[in-house]
């Protein structure tokens, strides 16, 4: 445990711990923070990169404090000050940079006039970083490690008809949508006394060029992407004529996987197209969400007691080693927190909502007399998982089905047997 104070039966850290993070505890940890706002240039993001000299580090950061003491706002003065200490005491605990680099957030969360609540973050990224910067922001400076989260797993996305077409990625577990294209492709029936043998030439002039735009568009959004395959979709044959026609270059032929029968095509069309792709996609992150939360659905529907949900359920089950797989919903608003016992020495760990500030008891013989250090709730309860073997989904609301999960309970699981 580390030092602290106890209020209301949690522990308030006083000092700084190196959060070494995975890519979901990045993540939601990102999440929690990118919303904060100083109200002036008063919060600090540091990244040292990987393999380089701590000890310039702490150097330039007493250099800004020294400089932060001619900020003419006494406010924003005393804020960028308290951050930059707060940083340079956490510093000292450091003799090397970490393997992956250092990454440090610190600043005045409070939402208060006046007040004064200066928090820090310690972060290793899960990957190297080799970016080295120094800013006094109004928020954090996230976008280095939006790029290590950025999805490695990317597949094109094309729907179409004869109304409009609609180009976008699968990225990871979430479907983003890149451009929609209109068409100028009259109906079948000719209109202002045209005769039908001209009516078709002009239709289908107007249907090659509209075929060749969005060849086109497809080509200038996915080339110099590195794609794990394409998809085509829409209703009708014309998918298959885009396919078959001069209107991708081979480079991007080559790499269509599947072409797709869909009852819509634009936008509302690469949703369904990823809906109905599952033969193609059968490794992908997105299907991979989509499985093990419909099992879980199927289960709860069908024999219940095989699986459990809820924050006491889920906990109980999973230290008793009866949970094969923890579904913990990405975005859900928990907090976890590590706990011992002072009276019985017994470890537990405890989930609570992020509003919630409840007295912490023992589950072992119910004192009060309780130590806790918060923990993000996924580092927490993959570390338990890994005690007794339960493989760990994290489900994100990107899909219908985590959202589902997730208004649902945001934690649960499929047992091994029933309990």
């Amino acid at each position: 445990m580390s030092n602290g104070y106890i209020k209301e039966g949690v522990l308030f850290n006083t000092s700084s711990n190196l959060m070494k993070l995975d890519k979901d505890e990045l993540l939601y940890l990102i999440e929690d923070i990118k919303n904060i706002r100083g109200r002036h240039t008063e919060l600090v993001s540091i990244y040292v990169p990987a393999g380089h000299n701590i000890n310039e580090i702490k150097d330039m950061v007493g250099k800004e404090i020294s400089t932060a003491e001619n900020i003419k706002s006494k406010t924003t003065r005393n804020n960028v000050i308290a951050a930059l200490s707060k940083i340079s005491n956490a510093l000292k605990f450091y003799s090397t940079t970490p393997k992956n680099g250092l990454v440090i957030f610190a600043g005045n969360v409070s939402q208060k006039e006046g007040e004064q609540n200066i928090k820090i973050w310690e972060i290793e990224p899960p990957e190297p970083i080799n970016i080295k910067l120094y800013r006094c922001d109004q928020t954090f400076i996230l976008g280095p490690l939006e790029e290590i989260l950025e999805s490695k797993e990317i597949y094109g996305l094309i729907s179409l008809d004869r109304q409009e077409a609609g180009i976008g990625f699968l990225k990871g577990k979430r479907i983003e949508v890149v451009k929609r294209i209109e068409s100028l492709v009259p109906g079948k029936t000719a209109k202002g006394g045209q005769s039908a043998a001209r009516f078709m030439r002009v239709r289908e002039g107007l249907l090659n060029a509209y075929l060749k735009e969005l060849g086109e568009n497809v080509k200038n959004i996915f080339n110099n992407i590195e794609l794990q395959g394409i998809l085509i979709g829409g209703p009708g044959p014309l998918k298959q004529e885009f396919y078959e026609g001069n209107y991708l270059p081979e480079n991007l032929k080559r790499k269509v996987i599947g072409i797709v029968d869909t009852g819509y095509a634009g936008e509302p069309g690469l949703k369904e197209l990823v809906e109905r792709a599952e033969e193609y996609l059968k490794e992908s992150e997105y299907l991979k969400e989509k499985k093990i939360v419909d099992e879980f659905f199927k289960l709860l529907n069908k024999d219940e007691k095989m699986v459990v949900y809820g924050f006491s359920q889920t906990l109980s089950a999973l230290e008793q080693g009866a949970i094969d797989k923890l579904l913990i919903s990405g975005k859900a608003d928990f907090k976890g927190f590590k706990c011992l016992c002072n009276d019985c020495k017994n470890e537990f760990i405890e989930l609570m909502r992020k509003e919630e500030n409840k007295k912490v008891k023992c589950k072992v013989c119910d004192s009060e007399n309780v130590s806790c250090d918060e923990v993000h709730y996924i580092k927490l309860l993959k570390e338990r998982a890994k005690l007794f073997g339960t493989e760990v989904y994290i489900i994100s609301d990107e899909t219908i089905e985590g959202m589902q999960f997730k208004m649902f309970s945001g934690i649960g699981g499929v047992l091994r047997y029933k309990i």
